[in-house]
Order: structure tokens, then C-alpha cells, then sequence
């Protein structure tokens, strides 16, 4: 038989938002891979995992996470990962790998099904989608993501400011992901683009540690690398304006 490697997205970090086909994956699959920092310390995705499967299920693979600027030594690592991945595809031949937000949404996930699929041929890759902290922060801040005919674009920070200008000038609400260390670019950007009032930003969603705030009070400090901020789009018909 096939070896079968399922991505399964565990939702933002509360344990709650995980769907009912992605517990049922986890726990039908025979090993869970959980993604981990070098430094060891337990992640978003393996501290949602251990709600619902137990710990001796779950094998941790380090990947380099917290690597920007050295790639040789993050593709070092996403290689490794992937060979550890691949033992185990061999030895037990169902293997899911849980990813906070959704396994197709700039996910780690996508670089180790690559990686997996040339080492281990004839590999069946799934995965099962998960909600995203575009979703959840849209939830909880009451922000609305799109009306009618309203674009939605979603932007890394990671990729530079530059890009997030270019979104916030254009039509439609922006999302703008892992903006922590940038927030202060976040916040000129927001003023010059005249799409200060009515945005939020959150970090540690469904987390204790949780923060939700209008982006009017960013000031600059750095905050929460995975922080996530939902710019709405300029709304001036009414109900139903932009159907």
C-alpha cells in the first residue's frame, strides 16, 4: 500500500477551532508530526494536538522556524525534517504533520510534501484545511472581511512594507500576516494610505496571552511576530452597496 501523508490544519491556536475531519485525522493517523523550534520550546500546532491525541503519538521534528536570513541552513533543516518524515512513512505508512491556520496558506507543510514525495516515491499527499487567523480575528474583533464584490488580499509582511503600500492602495480589504517585527512600517503604511480607521490587529488568538486592538494604537513597538491585522475595505453605500 501507498504511504499517505495528511496535513491537517489545527486552526490559529485555540483548541476549539480545530474541525471535526481534522481530529479525526489526527487521530486516525499512526504517528502525528508536530513542527518545533530548535530551541525545543512546544509550539502553537503540538499544544493543540495534545487535546485531542496522546503524547506518545506525537513525534516532534525541528524545523528551522526562526530562520530569515540564513537559507542554506533553513533548507538544511526543512531537508532533514523531510527524512525524518520519510522514515517514518516507511516504517508505519500513515503519518499526518499538524500545521496552525490551513496546510495550503503559507504553511511549512508545503516545503516537507515536496521533500517527502521525492524521497518516499508513490506517496499519497492530503490535506485537510484549517481555519485561519484572518478567520478567527475577523471573528472575535467583528471585523468584516468582504461584502459583495469586494477583492480580498492578503498580504506577508515578511515579503517587505512595500508590498503591503501596494495592497492597501488598491480596492478591497487587506490582510496583512506575521507583522510583528514590522510594525511600525505597518502603522506608516495604514496613515498614508488613509486605511487607519477601522483596522485591527491581534496576536495569540484564543490564547490567554490573546491581544486585540484597533490598529489606530500602534506605536511602533514591535510586537508578536505571527501578529495579524485585517484593514477593511472602504464602505460608504450602505447595506448592500457592493452587491
Amino acid at each position: 500500500m501507498s504511504s499517505r501523508l495528511v496535513g491537517v490544519g489545527v486552526g490559529p491556536g485555540d483548541p476549539e477551532l480545530v474541525t471535526v475531519k481534522g481530529v479525526n485525522a489526527l487521530r486516525a493517523a499512526e504517528v502525528v508530526v508536530v513542527p518545533v523550534m530548535d530551541t525545543g520550546e512546544r509550539g502553537r500546532a503540538e499544544a493543540t494536538v495534545l487535546h485531542y491525541v496522546p503524547e506518545d503519538k506525537v513525534v516532534r521534528v525541528v524545523f528551522a522556524l526562526n530562520e530569515r536570513t540564513d537559507r542554506g541552513r533553513r533548507e538544511a533543516a526543512w531537508d532533514a525534517a523531510g527524512e525524518r518524515v520519510a522514515e517514518l512513512l516507511r516504517a508505519r505508512g500513515a503519518v499526518a504533520f499538524a500545521t496552525i491556520g490551513d496546510p495550503n496558506v503559507y504553511s511549512t507543510f508545503t516545503y516537507l510534501a515536496q521533500t517527502v514525495a521525492a524521497l518516499v516515491p508513490g506517496t499519497v499527499v492530503e490535506t485537510v484545511p484549517g481555519i485561519t487567523a484572518m478567520q478567527d480575528l475577523a471573528a472575535r474583533s467583528g471585523a468584516v472581511l468582504t461584502e459583495g464584490t469586494e477583492p480580498l488580499t492578503l498580504v506577508p509582511v515578511t515579503a517587505g512594507a512595500a508590498v503591503l503600500k501596494d495592497a492597501l492602495n488598491g480596492p478591497g480589504t487587506v490582510v496583512a500576516y506575521k507583522f510583528g517585527r514590522q510594525a511600525a512600517e505597518v502603522a506608516e503604511a495604514l496613515r498614508e494610505s488613509g486605511r487607519l480607521q477601522g483596522a485591527v490587529w491581534g496576536s495569540a488568538l484564543g490564547l490567554p496571552e490573546e491581544s486585540i486592538r484597533p490598529a489606530a494604537e500602534l506605536d511602533g513597538a514591535p510586537l508578536p511576530y505571527l501578529s495579524t491585522l485585517i484593514a477593511p475595505a472602504p464602505r460608504d453605500g450602505g447595506r448592500g452597496g457592493k452587491l
